[in-house]
């Protein structure tokens, strides 16, 4: 099969619905008119190199005030289950990993994580600031019921900081998660929660797959990461929620390092 240069599709096209128009108005019959245009009442980008798919979704997610991220991400052999918002100045949460789940929430560069007292019994104090072992491995018990359910500051200078503070960052994660490899391809008309997506892949989709919005702005609505590394989606986008501080009441400042988990 002779494959039809770009150019000559699009003129092919463009002649297609041009004689379907006229046929509507004769009402005459013609072979080919009677298929459904998979981009009709779209945004069009359907119709776009995958390469400017990217660079049109990347510019939307960009632009975007807030957003609401969910699914899974592998790193490094571990998996994180993420069920974020997010925004420029901040984000809320709550991460999964190993069957333990916990909160985060930034606001501008204040770090706070909120667990249960499970989650800090498992957790590793140095003795120093507040925190201590009982001589089990773990916080002391004492330690882990005043933590239970508070929002625990996370000093700058810790390595948690680094660790949990990228899951809160709109602009990192996003940057990090919204890119295929390899060679970039369309991979037809789909649908994703109810809406129309075009999807593009990266290697033939070994390099990942992203589902786009055909309606409306065109958002990322759908990505699965290359080597299995997980699938999120996105949804919300541009749609604002509240960011503050915890009360004063609900908030730990533990001090200059948190117990490890």
């Amino acid at each position: 099969m002779t494959a039809i240069p770009q150019g000559r599709r699009s003129r092919r096209a463009a002649l297609v619905s041009a004689l379907c128009a006229l046929v509507a108005v004769t009402g005459a019959g013609l072979a080919g008119c009677s298929e459904k245009d998979p981009d009709a009442g779209t945004n069009g980008v359907g119709k776009l190199p995958a390469d400017r798919i990217q660079a049109r979704t990347r510019t939307a997610a960009d632009s975007a005030d807030a957003v609401h991220l969910s699914g899974n991400v592998v790193s490094n052999g571990r998996t994180y289950r993420l069920d974020m918002r997010l925004k420029s100045d901040g984000g809320s949460g709550s991460v999964t990993s190993q069957g333990v789940t916990f909160g985060l929430l930034r606001v501008g560069k204040k770090l706070y994580l909120k667990a249960n007292a499970e989650f800090w019994s498992h957790a590793d104090g140095d003795g120093k600031d507040g925190g201590g072992k009982d001589g089990g491995g773990g916080t002391d018990t004492g330690a882990a019921d005043k933590l239970d359910g508070k929002y625990v500051k996370v000093p700058q200078g810790d390595p948690a900081y680094q660790r949990f503070s990228g899951f809160t960052d709109k602009n990192v994660l996003l940057d990090g998660l919204l890119t295929l490899h390899g060679t970039l391809a369309t991979d037809g008309h789909h649908e994703q929660s109810g809406v129309r997506t075009i999807r593009i892949t990266g290697g033939k989709g070994t390099g990942g797959t992203l589902d786009v919005s055909l309606e409306g702005t065109p958002y990322p609505v759908r990505l699965v990461r290359a080597g299995d590394a997980g699938t999120l989606t996105f949804s919300e986008w541009g749609k604002d929620f509240s960011l503050a501080e915890p009360d004063k009441s609900d908030t730990v400042d533990y001090g200059k390092q948190l117990p490890t988990s």
